[in-house]
């Protein structure tokens, strides 16, 4: 009998991933409106056909829906980054540019500084490597502010559940923004680990005990409403 080394083992996974066709966005769309209605993933991967589980689709983010990608308001759009692009290929100066985006010259600088200078900027390019930076995580509300984690902490410590937390924040400071989270911003805290947030061990304090989060509809499983 052959065996393997961890790290053989390892390297096999992750050619069998490779080797796994992707979901497409409607097929996510699936999964999570069947997750949240309660299935399992199990059930979900039959109903989508696939002869394998979509689990890590959903434990990667925790059990928790990924909040849909959206440009900035501010960020450049890449209609914007077209017309510096024709701007810059007719000689045009960057305040001329700048003027007729209503944008300001400083603006307009960084971005073709960052993309390679006036004479390898490409608007297309420019604009994927926009939307790639958008990717990187953003600190929550709650690594911004080490004093609202610790009462959170606390009281997930002595066992109340989120929605608890978020109610008793706002009776105890109605007048301080400071101390006001939602429930599902302590939710995402919690379950999606790659923020280092709130060490592991916290999320056995929840009720549940669970690892990722699964909707009310998946505990009334199979259970009359009467």
């Amino acid at each position: 009998m052959q065996h393997f080394t961890e790290k053989e083992e390892w390297m096999a996974r992750q050619q069998e991933k490779k080797r796994r066709p992707g979901f497409t966005a409607a097929e996510l769309e699936e999964i999570w409106n069947r997750w949240e209605r309660g299935e399992s993933s199990v059930e979900i991967a039959g109903a989508l056909g696939r002869g394998w589980n979509v689990y890590y689709v959903v434990a990667r983010s925790g059990g928790i829906r990924p909040r849909p990608r959206r440009r900035s308001a501010q960020a450049l759009t890449a209609k914007e980054r077209e017309e510096i692009s024709r701007g810059i290929a007719a000689g045009r100066s960057l305040r001329a540019i700048a003027g007729e985006l209503k944008r300001s010259a400083s603006t307009l600088s960084r971005e073709i500084r960052r993309n390679g200078g006036r004479r390898r900027y490409r608007a297309e390019a420019a604009d994927q490597r926009a939307w790639e930076r958008a990717r990187r995580p953003k600190s929550c509300r709650l690594a911004r502010r080490p004093r609202l984690r610790e009462i959170v902490e606390e009281k997930l410590r002595d066992y109340w559940a989120p929605q608890q937390i978020s109610s008793w924040l706002k009776r105890t400071y109605p007048e301080n923004e400071f101390y006001r989270v939602s429930h599902e911003t302590i939710y995402r805290s919690l379950f999606i680990q790659a923020r280092g947030l709130f060490k592991k061990e916290l999320t056995k304090s929840l009720r549940s005990q669970r690892s990722i989060r699964r909707s009310r509809q998946s505990s009334r499983k199979g259970r009359g409403s009467g």
